[in-house]
Parts: C-alpha cells; structure tokens; sequence
C-alpha cells in the first residue's frame, strides 16, 4: 500500500497530501490516515478500520467511502483514490468518458462521471462512488478525482495509471485535430 501511494505521486496522480487508498484484510481495511504525506508514509501510519461502523479516528476523510466501496463490492480488496490531472480534466465536462486509445477501450468501454457539490461530499460521496464502482472498475467524480476498486493492490494501480494515459491522448489528440 505504502509503495502504490508513494508511485501516485511520483507518477503525477497526486500532489504531496492528496489521494488515499485502502487495501481489505478479513473484515477489516488499512486506510491511509487523513492529511497522510506520500513522501514520508510509513506502514505504522496506516489506520486499521472495521468493514462496518465507525472509521478509526485519523483515517482519510474517504474512509467511510473505501467502507462503502467494499461493502459493495464484496470481492474488492484495495481501492484507489487519485487525482490525475488528464482523468480530471477531461471530465469536467460531466460526460462519461470514453478512451480513443486501443488499451483504454479495452480495459473501460465507459467511465462513469458523477457531479457531487463540495458541500455535499462527505455525506453523499460514499454512496454514489460505491453504486458506480459495483457496475464499473472506475469512476470519477467531477472536479476531484479518480476512484477504483479491484481484487488486488495492483490491479487498482492498473485500472488508476491506465485511465490517466487514457484521459491524456484523447487530451493530446484533441489538440491535434484542431
């Protein structure tokens, strides 16, 4: 978990302090901690939370939404939130995606786009990303990020690095028709 976190950043999908991911043990989940740092996350940082009810105190803002995703997806055992900044900005539109290229068309024939008002994040973001991740390998939620929910660590990675390239030819082939 440390390391996937660590290559978000390194790899451009997040900034220093953004992101978070969890990966499912049993009926339990390690989240990394709220405010966490990419750079410097050791696995002692890393907040055990319980597949149902309350989050551990420190976990991530989205840990009720990891809980969520889970709990939807029962076969799930790690799930990623990122910010790449193609998959962003591609989608600010609120239209599904749909990748150009060959692997993206391969891997995600639509990725769902959901709008959530910032006010309402907390309360709704849970729900909403969990009800697309049970029909879908990603999502984005518009404006924010990237969320994905796989049967290992690094097939989320995957599906994550995946819709980043994805988003950035179709951004880089959009430029090239004009």
């Amino acid at each position: 978990m440390i390391q996937t976190y660590r290559w978000l950043r390194q790899y451009g999908n997040n900034d220093s302090h953004s992101g978070n991911g969890s990966v499912r043990v049993g009926d339990k989940l390690w989240v990394t901690p709220t405010g966490a740092c990419a750079d410097t996350l050791t696995v002692d940082e890393l907040i055990r939370c319980p597949l149902n009810g309350p989050c551990t105190e420190g976990a991530s803002l989205d840990g009720p939404l990891h809980q969520r995703v889970y709990q939807y997806n029962p076969g799930a055992r790690a799930v990623l939130h990122s910010h790449g900044p193609y998959s962003v900005a591609i989608t600010l539109d609120g239209k599904p995606f749909q990748p150009l290229d060959f692997e993206g068309q391969y891997y995600f024939s639509e990725v769902p786009v959901v709008t959530i008002p910032y006010v309402d994040y907390v309360e709704k973001a849970p729900s909403m990303v969990a009800e697309q991740l049970a029909g879908h390998r990603i999502m984005v939620v518009r404006g924010h990020g990237v969320y994905t929910c796989a049967e290992s660590l690094d097939l989320a990675y995957k599906w994550t690095c995946s819709l980043e390239l994805s988003a950035k030819t179709a951004a880089i082939a959009s430029t090239l028709s004009r």
